[in-house]
């Protein structure tokens, strides 16, 4: 595929631009007061314009790939031990961990330079130290305060719900009315209500009790469930085993419990009829028919069905497109709500989620990661008005609501809105490089997975996947192998940041180049 000479899209916002001029002007009064300053000196602050994306970023980020793998400081201290858990211990690379970042370079405590070509497992679509994130800093320098609680949900927080639902039912920004007809339709099938939580794991889980909910009460005040009574049943996508390791949906026990941990305490669960896990078969329509037409009937009823569209956590094997239509109808037609879990795939697709390209119209969708951009952990729920059916106690999360961490989202949003034909075209670029070359090494790839900026080498072995991520980590580009799962081809996972420069990705692709041709001899 030929290079398109396109380049990012450089903005300049103030917080005035992205958050309101009047409630910003109320800000910089009541700092002003606070602190008997002028309050000229904190409007200078709201006011200025920061560039995004400006030249002499772009230009060292392009720069310091050439430093990749190389000795750039000779760092001499005493690493802390730390205090963590054997597994972290186990786990834990101090010579990889960060000393300072950039672009998507990380310089690690050993010195050397590392491309993060998994976006710092997909933390990072803007890289580190981002431009457009100095207005975070204008924003405590106003005294804007990160820390709130649900019954304090700040401007900002606000703000930014409204954003995500004009996004996720694709309006554009100066359609306000078409926004206003959104908040406020009933329509049970129309995405137009936010929870903000803290993690992604946090966010699935809300899903998953907004659903246990139409079973068991949440609690004694509330009227008896519309499937009380009736044994729920969750849906999950199954591995190539048959078992449930595909799918991941977060590390709460009742998520893990979807994906086959605790078996122990499922099996108690099942025996005694307080719920039910049936994992269906990748992209067949066929087991999906049977699965529900057994376990939506008699005693039985479906309470949700779970799934990703890129598996990242099963070789990042993509959903088809006409078997999750065909899935939805069926679900649509048999009151099955269904959560798309866009934790690791949203923003990384042109249209913020990928169930928009896909044409999909979910009861719930999990987002989180990318958004905030390694900013703050902070995670979202979206979904209807007929599965708004939590009281506060049942869905807050203490710090769910940050004003700083919900400013991190518009930043991110502002940039990614900006630049969503780069978004496609470096995706496309990446992807048809990786397909080109897994044509000349057929022998070793098997099959190329995934989509665009998330794509995902499978290879004949288990030995030749480590060997082809190791020569690539061994050079500091930061990709990983995944061959420890039931029954899925080993593959090589990459994620490469939005701000990936075509430089960027032709410095992965020969590196990758000389991984197979090694691999070959």
């Amino acid at each position: 595929m030929a290079k398109i000479e396109t380049r990012l899209n450089n903005i300049a916002l103030s917080l005035s631009d992205l958050v309101g001029n009047e409630y910003i002007e109320a800000v910089c009064k009541t700092k002003a007061f606070i602190e008997n300053r002028d309050i000229g000196e904190f409007l200078e602050i709201a006011r200025e314009k920061t560039e995004f994306f400006p030249n002499h970023f772009s230009t060292r980020i392009d720069k310091l790939i050439d430093y990749t793998g190389k000795q750039i400081c000779n760092s001499v201290f005493k690493s802390s031990p730390g205090a963590g858990t054997n597994a972290f211990n186990e786990a834990t690379k101090t010579e990889m961990a960060p000393l300072s970042s950039f672009g998507f370079i990380r310089v690690g405590e050993n010195g050397k330079a590392y491309l993060t070509a998994k976006s710092e497992h997909y933390h990072v679509p803007l890289g580190h130290s981002f431009p457009g994130y100095k207005l975070i800093e204008n924003a405590r320098r106003l005294g804007i305060p990160n820390a709130t609680h649900n019954n304090t949900r700040g401007h900002i927080t606000r703000l930014l719900e409204t954003e995500l639902i004009r996004i996720v039912n694709g309006l554009e920004k100066e359609n306000k009315e078409g926004l206003n007809q959104v908040l406020k339709s009933t329509d049970p099938h129309v995405i137009n209500r936010v929870l903000n939580l803290e993690t992604g794991s946090i966010a699935v889980e809300a899903a998953l009790k907004m659903m246990l909910s139409r079973f068991y009460r949440l609690d004694i005040t509330y009227p008896k469930p519309k499937y009380s009574g009736k044994i729920p049943v969750f849906i999950v996508i199954a591995d190539h085993n048959g078992g449930k390791e595909a799918n991941y949906h977060g590390t709460t026990v009742l998520a893990q419990i979807l994906r086959g941990m605790w078996p122990d305490l499922y099996s108690v669960l099942e025996k005694n009829n307080i719920f039910n896990i049936q994992q269906v078969k990748i992209n067949d329509i066929d087991d999906f028919i049977e699965k529900t037409n057994k376990f939506d009937s008699g005693k039985y009823k479906v309470a949700g069905f779970f799934h990703e569209i890129i598996l990242m956590n099963y070789g990042g094997i993509k959903l088809d497109n006409d078997y999750l239509q065909d899935a939805y109808k069926i679900c649509r037609k048999r009151d099955i709500p269904v959560i798309v879990d866009e934790i690791q795939s949203c923003l990384w697709s042109p249209d913020f989620f990928m169930f928009i390209e896909y044409g999909l119209n979910p009861d719930f969708v999990s987002i989180g990661k990318g958004f905030p951009g390694g900013e703050y952990p902070a995670s979202k729920l979206l979904t209807t008005s007929a599965m708004d059916n939590l009281n506060l106690f049942g869905a807050l999360v203490t710090n769910g609501q940050e004003e700083l961490a919900s400013l991190s989202y518009l930043i991110t949003m502002a940039f990614a809105e900006a630049n969503k034909q780069y978004t496609r075209e470096i995706g496309d670029y990446y992807e048809n490089q990786v397909r080109e070359l897994s044509k000349k090494f057929s022998d070793i790839i098997l099959n190329v997975e995934g989509s665009r900026h998330l794509t995902t080498l499978f290879f004949e072995s288990e030995k030749k996947t480590v060997e082809f991520a190791s020569f690539l980590n061994n050079r500091c580009i930061d990709i990983s192998a995944q061959a420890y799962k039931a029954d899925c081809p080993p593959s090589a996972l990459t994620k490469i940041p939005l701000i990936s420069t075509y430089k960027m990705v032709d410095y992965i692709i020969l590196h990758m180049l000389e991984a197979l041709e090694n691999i070959k001899e």
